[in-house]
């Protein structure tokens, strides 16, 4: 592949020299080009090739621990009100004081890595219907197509949520000649689609995916199923840009019918099993999509976060990422909800106090052993978004039973007669219980953002929150994040965010 990019480069600089393009392009990225053929040639000969690239594509989910989990939730919950940064750094200093800017390393990492797992996606949905393999059968070919879809599409919605606009990359690049310059130019360096085109294009592979996706697998979660391809579309018509609540309930209800339950008890879902030396729960009937990671082949990201339990060396020996904040805290203990906070935070006396006193200082404990799952998607997410799209309908009755179904696992009580007979009240109270509920998982910023009230609850937070650093007012351009200056200077098509 480097060979390709340096060849590719010579190349487009010899054309645009020796033509009268008025073009100047500053640098090439292979990330923004969908490998890597010409129209003519077959990529991928057999059934084994493409298997390869199947098991390469979750190969990349289970690899991709730094930008679409550690600094997601960066992202999800420092930028919001769930979290400090934790450790110092300009980067995660910058995104917990919403002072972030185009020169962050960690956007930049985070950018290139989302194009090039869709750069991976694209490698079995651009080449896999032309496999002369008779031996790759339609019913493998459909399938594996769907799974990449799902995975470019996921990739995408959290882009378009992250940045905006984004270039989207849906065909191979030809060699490029003096004769298609014209043409090729634009596949090199691709400018931004509309918000949009990019949730069009995330509906429609999505819903083409549920159709051939594989059914949920009760054992094997690390699948990218029909209930994945549902509960995605589900969260993608809660957004503004093609918001339809009667589709939120349809394809939530489409997720709960394909046999997803509440665990019984909340603290499972996380927990660690002392005695065996392992995560006490895989594939639980709750989750629909999880990273599993097996004893003796685990994920370095949780010594990120605070003490690796299958470790017994591991120690609070640096200062660890996603802080709880007080704001959070003191969310859970307004309710009185003691279950779903030990579960989301653990107490320990490290040697330094960034955030707190040193002799009683909280960390984040979703994530607690190497060989813990990362949970991506899971029931309670979707029956919670279900409700919130209830409340928009005015069926209260019916989101305030879901809201119960929640809190009645964590022995809350139900929701009072004066909350639940209010929409605004209602919407408050699903707000707050998908933070609470889903606190370190990932949801907090794009559930304030989606519920318009991004502005309001981070804007008060420096009166809030004596433990965070000094915020700049959010607004709403700086909602959303920069595009990387890097990425700018490579490619000229691009074009900053405003308020950057």
């Amino acid at each position: 592949m480097k060979k390709n990019h340096i060849f590719l480069t010579i190349v487009l600089m010899a054309l645009l020299s020796s033509c009268s393009l008025k073009k100047d392009p500053i640098g090439f990225s292979e990330i923004t080009v969908p490998r890597d053929t010409t129209d003519n040639t077959v990529e991928f000969a057999t059934r084994e090739q493409m298997n390869a690239q199947r098991n390469a594509l979750y190969s990349t989910i289970r690899d991709a621990q730094e930008a679409w989990y550690l600094d997601y939730l960066v992202f999800s919950e420092v930028h919001a009100d769930n979290a400090y940064r934790g450790t110092s750094g300009n980067e995660l200093s910058s995104l917990e004081a919403q002072s972030q800017d185009g020169i962050n390393k960690n956007i930049a990492r985070d950018w290139n890595a989302m194009l090039n797992y869709v750069s991976n996606a694209n490698r079995i949905i651009l080449n896999i219907d032309f496999v002369p393999d008779p031996s790759l059968t339609q019913a493998e070919r459909k399938q594996w197509k769907a799974e990449a879809l799902i995975f470019r599409a996921w990739i995408w919605f959290d882009m378009v949520r992250l940045w905006g606009d984004i270039p989207l990359v849906l065909q191979k690049t030809p060699d490029v000649t003096s004769d298609n310059i014209e043409e090729v130019y634009p596949l090199l360096f691709p400018s931004r689609d509309s918000v949009q085109k990019v949730y069009s294009q995330v509906v429609k592979d999505l819903q083409q995916a549920a159709q051939d996706a594989p059914d949920v697998t009760p054992g094997d979660k690390f699948l990218l199923s029909k209930g994945v391809a549902n509960a995605l579309l589900a969260k993608v018509y809660a957004e503004k840009p093609v918001r339809d609540y009667a589709k939120v309930i349809d394809y939530c209800q489409k997720v709960q019918d394909a046999g997803f339950a509440l665990e019984s008890n909340y603290g499972d879902l996380f927990d660690f099993n002392t005695n065996t030396k392992d995560a006490k729960l895989r594939n639980s009937s709750e989750s629909i999509f999880e990273v599993t990671y097996m004893s003796g082949s685990g994920s370095w990201v949780t010594w990120m976060f605070g003490i690796d339990l299958a470790n017994v060396n591991s120690r609070y020996d640096w200062a660890k990422w996603i802080t709880p904040s007080r704001d959070l805290i003191a969310a859970f203990e307004s309710e009185g909800d003691n279950i779903r906070k030990n579960a989301s935070i653990v107490w320990g006396k490290p040697d330094w106090s960034n955030h707190y006193p040193s002799n009683n200082y909280p960390f984040m404990y979703k994530t607690r052993s190497a060989y813990n799952s990362i949970i991506k998607l899971r029931l309670a997410d979707i029956l919670l978004l279900k409700a919130e799209a209830l409340v928009q309908q005015n069926r209260l009755d019916e989101a305030k039973n879901i809201v119960n179904q929640v809190r009645s696992r964590v022995q809350l009580s139900s929701l009072p007669a004066s909350v639940t007979g209010s929409k605004t009240a209602m919407e408050d109270a699903v707000l707050k219980e998908r933070r609470l509920e889903l606190a370190f998982e990932g949801q907090r910023w794009f559930d304030l953002v989606r519920n318009g009230k991004a502005i309001s609850v981070l804007n008060t937070l420096n009166q809030r929150d004596v433990g965070r650093i000094k915020m700049l007012p959010l607004t709403e351009e700086t909602i959303l994040l920069p595009i990387p200056q890097s990425a700018i200077d490579m490619n000229a098509e691009l074009k900053q965010n405003p308020g950057y």
